[in-house]
């Protein structure tokens, strides 16, 4: 049986859970999520929790049985605390700045890179060359952080470009260091 399926997920005060058949809907203080969640895995909610269980011991319902229980779970935390990812600029000239709700970002292009954040996404922009993405939905927010790396992604020999805060860049040697 799998361990993390068969935890139950603590429904803080504040939050609502609305299940209907296979739709399940939650509702806290920073905004709503709902998600259709796969045939044959049911949700319950009991007690000030909410129980994944599965109908059968089959490859598939097994596979699916935490799946749901982390997708629910992630849910929760974040219509209650949300979620935020922090991008870090490293290289000579390399700075960010909001205007209005956009994010521009002077990179060593020829051209400043504008951004606009996808609603339900807030963008701020701490010192020169930090970005800190947040959001309430967990895939959203570590999809638009990805796309954002992925402008100028850090490279190996100086390691100059965009990175995650704690991220770790393996250097390599140049020409000259046979």
């Amino acid at each position: 049986m799998s361990r993390t399926g068969r935890k139950p997920i603590p429904l803080p005060g504040g939050v609502q859970v609305q299940i209907a058949g296979n739709h399940i809907k939650i509702k806290g203080p920073k905004g709503e999520l709902e998600k259709e969640l796969p045939p044959g895995i049911a949700v319950e909610q009991e007690e000030g929790q909410l129980l994944v269980k599965r109908p059968s011991d089959s490859p598939q319902h097994r596979s699916l049985h935490g799946l749901v229980r982390s997708l629910i779970h992630n849910m929760v935390v974040g219509v209650t605390e949300g979620f935020s990812r922090t991008l870090e600029l490293v290289g000579v000239g390399y700075r960010a700045s909001m205007q209005g709700n956009k994010l521009v970002l002077n990179i060593g292009f020829s051209h400043p890179v504008v951004i606009e954040p996808e609603p339900n996404l807030s963008l701020e922009v701490s010192g020169n060359n930090k970005i800190v993405v947040k959001g309430i939905d967990k895939q959203q927010v570590g999809d638009f952080a990805a796309r954002i790396r992925k402008i100028a992604p850090p490279e190996p020999y100086k390691g100059k470009g965009i990175r995650y805060e704690n991220e770790h860049v393996r250097h390599k040697v140049g020409k000259a260091g046979k």
